[in-house]
């Protein structure tokens, strides 16, 4: 998935899988998983994606600072 934010691109076939975290099985309407990637700038974003009952319906890509970045390996270590 490739999207622009502010003016910078940020695309999963480009940048490096930092860490993934599955939640739920494959075909759990609830289940989803988020995915933390480095572009080759430097630059983290978090991919997300899941079933049609879960807190990403939809695929996403959300920018996120270090200090994000850090609570959320922290979070899913």
């Amino acid at each position: 998935m490739k999207k622009i934010i502010c003016k910078r691109e940020y695309d999963t076939d480009t940048a490096v899988l930092v860490k993934k975290s599955v939640i739920g099985a494959f075909g759990d309407p609830a289940g989803y998983e988020e995915s933390l990637y480095q572009t080759p700038e430097g630059l983290y974003f978090l991919y997300c994606n899941g079933g049609p009952d879960s807190k990403y319906p939809a695929e996403s890509i959300a920018r996120m600072g270090k200090a994000k970045v850090d609570a959320w390996l922290e979070a899913h270590e």
